[in-house]
């Protein structure tokens, strides 16, 4: 059964939440701070992570940040911060999708299954024995492993899937809308601007200067398109 890990201080969000998601089918967790969250997070690996941004000692972002560094599970953060800046920083921080405070149980679920839905099919559409390789890149597709220039590279789950699909067709340009599509699913209710931030973290980590990218360029307006080094 999918495990749904909660973690948020306010009971009065948590126990008609857990009711709700029992309901549904699911098996609930709840922690009532940031680090028995974590701690339950390492310690029963839930399917999920729906995650309050707004608590003492350690607040959300800090355990989305901590958790990060070893898990790529699907984070959806509950904030009732308002501010566009609040909301992106979610997203750089690793966090897959976000809610504001109020929100219904109803559009938490659709979420929370959109996302898992997505990861699921991430891991349906991985072909075996199959290896991108362009330029000093390689994308093995079947032990989700990345190399540049022969060294290996740390990255998300997204990170990897957007390097797969512009690696599968150097120098093409693939839309804003092919990427949600492919890598997010049709289905995807959050920010669009999680791509750009997924850009740019694969950016920093592939490009010489990431600020001057020779490899993942953007096409104002459309999308982005990888380009091999020129020899």
């Amino acid at each position: 059964m999918t495990s749904v890990l909660i973690v948020d201080d306010e009971k009065m969000i948590t126990a008609p939440l857990a009711r709700a998601l029992t309901q549904a089918g699911y098996t609930v967790l709840v922690a009532a701070n940031g680090h028995d969250g974590l701690a339950m997070a390492y310690g029963q690996k839930p399917d999920v992570v729906v995650l309050d941004v707004l608590m003492p000692e350690m607040d959300g972002w800090e355990v989305c940040r901590t958790l990060r560094q070893e898990s790529t599970v699907p984070i959806l953060m509950l904030t009732a911060l308002g501010d566009e800046v609040d909301r992106v920083l979610g997203l750089e921080l690793g966090a897959d999708d976000y809610l504001t405070k109020p929100f219904s149980t109803r559009e938490l679920i659709a979420r929370l299954r959109a996302l898992l839905r997505r990861i699921e099919l991430d891991r349906s559409q991985k072909l075996a024995d199959d290896a991108l390789v362009v330029g000093n890149l390689r994308v093995e597709l079947n032990t989700y492993r990345v190399f540049n220039d022969g060294q290996e590279l740390s990255l998300r789950q997204k990170e990897f899937d957007i390097l797969a699909l512009l690696l599968s067709r150097p120098g093409e340009v693939i839309t804003r809308a092919e990427f949600f599509d492919r890598v997010w699913g049709t289905d995807w209710l959050g920010d669009t601007r999680t791509l750009d931030v997924h850009i740019r973290w694969l950016r920093e980590k592939i490009e010489v200067d990431p600020s001057q990218p020779r490899h993942i360029q953007t096409v104002r307006g459309v999308g982005y398109r990888f380009m091999k080094e020129r020899s």
